[in-house]
């Protein structure tokens, strides 16, 4: 990866989950294990504790429309 990102790039992380785990619905993932994931993807550099419930809202759902994408392709 070229970069780094934060909790505000939620297009980037989205599309960094559906990399790392294809087959998982996102809707079916807890926001404990999401916050986890999402802070150990490479390239990621902002601080742990500044995610919140609606920024993690914001990452679910752009990892679901890429999640649905790839089904659908």
């Amino acid at each position: 990866m070229a970069g780094s990102f934060g909790w505000d790039d939620a297009e980037e992380i989205g599309f960094q989950l559906a990399e790392k785990f294809p087959d998982r619905n996102p809707l079916e993932v807890r926001f404990t294990d999401l916050h986890e994931w999402v802070t150990q993807l490479q390239g990621f550099s902002d601080d742990p504790k500044m995610s919140n419930e609606g920024k993690l809202e914001a990452i679910q759902m752009a990892w679901l429309d890429e999640y649905n994408d790839r089904r659908e392709g």
